[in-house]
């Protein structure tokens, strides 16, 4: 499951927050305006029925011999276009209408006062003498549309302000939270190669407790590692020194040995020695792979040291296999990692190909213009399932060659500290299969 981000969370909650109260918000004012609106169409209600009573009963005593019931002419400015009005008798006989009025009767009761059914709202009065009621009707829609259109004006700001309120505050919560990941991009670059204290100025005070422990944690690893450091490069000095000279005497021991079975004795004594030798070498360059040598701050050209290990394995005594070196171009190999830790990985790369590729044919070291390390050698050709079983230690294959199965480990290890990685691969050649261990480095 992917770890979730402080910052987008605040940002989401915020968001939604603000969102929600932009809403809140117009929807109340849209309530309250609806409200008013109510109480200001039926003002403007009243205010007419005041206006028409009079006009209205003058009207029918004036045109009493006129047939029932009347159509009232548009009285101008000062009726409303939106409301219309019937003049109705006790019995609720319609004597006089608006213009834009049914002749049939309003559905309201004759009883002063409002009354609505949903669609429109009706206004009963009655006339001084009590035989008259003017009934005065607004149709709710007007309502309807003065309310969508108050809310409009309110929502389509928001439009434009709930936007910009989400990037004025994704800006402030970045800037507020600088530090913080600035702290965590300091914590997540700590490994066993780079142990320097976070640095603490310009942190908040909330923030600088967890930098000042996390920086005594490292200076205390960095000690711990330092002591191991320490007491693995004594160790390999103090069995290598006693390994050395026992392994001398054996030799001059089977040189003067006289008889044949004695001197054979002898000479596998002196194997054993020798394999005795190569593991705990091998022991204490894994110890010293764990220690975390790999990596230093600085980067350091590596192609010279490639050029010396190479030259040094041409040299050395006894029978030994052809070793070429090709340098495409103008290939660099510029890398913080400590320069043993490269010649460990180096040397480990180059013993696994003199030890387990075939005899009388060459190990090629080749650095591309990618800048990748390739050592290869000819070999049988392997399933993937062998090949992924070299990288565990102690683990041989089904070769016969000498060897202490901890090569290919420990050259992980070191690679892993400096976050290079190593492809092993077995590949078909129309002369014969090769097997290619492949470094490759972080740009």
């Amino acid at each position: 499951m992917k770890p979730h981000s402080i910052t987008r969370r605040l940002i989401a909650w915020l968001a939604l927050f603000i969102a929600m109260f932009w809403i809140m918000s117009a929807g109340l004012g849209t309530y309250v305006m609806h409200d008013e609106f109510g109480e200001i169409f039926d003002s403007s209600v009243e205010e007419t029925a005041e206006r028409l009573m009079p006009v209205v009963v003058d009207d029918l005593a004036s045109n009493a011999a006129t047939t029932l019931p009347r159509r009232m002419e548009d009285l101008g400015d000062d009726s409303d276009d939106h409301l219309d009005y019937q003049a109705r008798d006790t019995s609720g006989r319609v004597l006089l209408h608006s213009t834009d009025a049914a002749a049939a009767p309003f559905k309201a009761p004759l009883t002063p006062g409002f009354w609505e059914d949903g669609s429109v709202r009706v206004l009963t009065t009655v006339s001084a003498d009590g035989k008259l009621f003017l009934q005065v009707a607004d149709n709710l829609s007007h309502r309807t549309e003065a309310t969508k259109e108050g809310a409009l004006a309110l929502l389509l700001p928001m439009l434009v302000l709930i936007p910009l309120s989400i990037g004025a505050m994704l800006l402030i919560v970045r800037r507020a939270t600088a530090p913080l990941a600035r702290l965590r991009r300091d914590i997540a670059g700590k490994d066993g190669g780079n142990l320097t204290p976070v640095p603490v100025h310009d942190l908040p005070r909330e923030l600088l407790p967890i930098a000042r422990s996390i920086n005594l944690l490292l200076a205390r690893l960095n000690a711990a590692l330092s002591v191991e450091r320490e007491f693995t490069a004594n160790s390999a000095h103090e069995l290598r020194t006693p390994i050395a000279g026992a392994l001398a005497q054996m030799q001059l021991l089977t040189v003067e040995l006289q008889q044949p079975e004695t001197r054979e004795r002898a000479g596998l004594v002196e194997q054993s020695l020798r394999r005795l030798s190569t593991l705990i070498e091998k022991l204490l360059q894994l110890s010293r792979a764990d220690a975390g040598i790999g990596v230093q701050e600085a980067p350091y050209d590596l192609v010279p040291l490639v050029d010396m290990i190479v030259d040094e394995f041409r040299h050395r005594p006894g029978p030994s296999r052809a070793i070429e070196l090709i340098i495409k171009g103008d290939a660099r190999l510029h890398h913080a990692i400590n320069p043993d830790a490269f010649a460990i990985v180096l040397r480990n790369l180059i013993e696994n190909a003199l030890q387990h590729g075939e005899k009388d044919t060459p190990v090629v070291i080749e650095i591309d213009a990618a800048g990748r390390i390739i050592v290869s050698n000819r070999a049988r050709l392997f399933e993937a399932s062998e090949i992924e079983q070299f990288r565990k230690r102690f683990i041989r294959g089904s070769s016969t060659s000498p060897g202490s199965g901890l090569g290919l480990s420990i050259v992980d290890r070191l690679l892993a500290q400096i976050g290079a990685t190593l492809e092993l691969q077995s590949k078909p050649r129309a002369d014969g299969a090769v097997f290619e261990a492949i470094v490759s480095f972080q740009p």
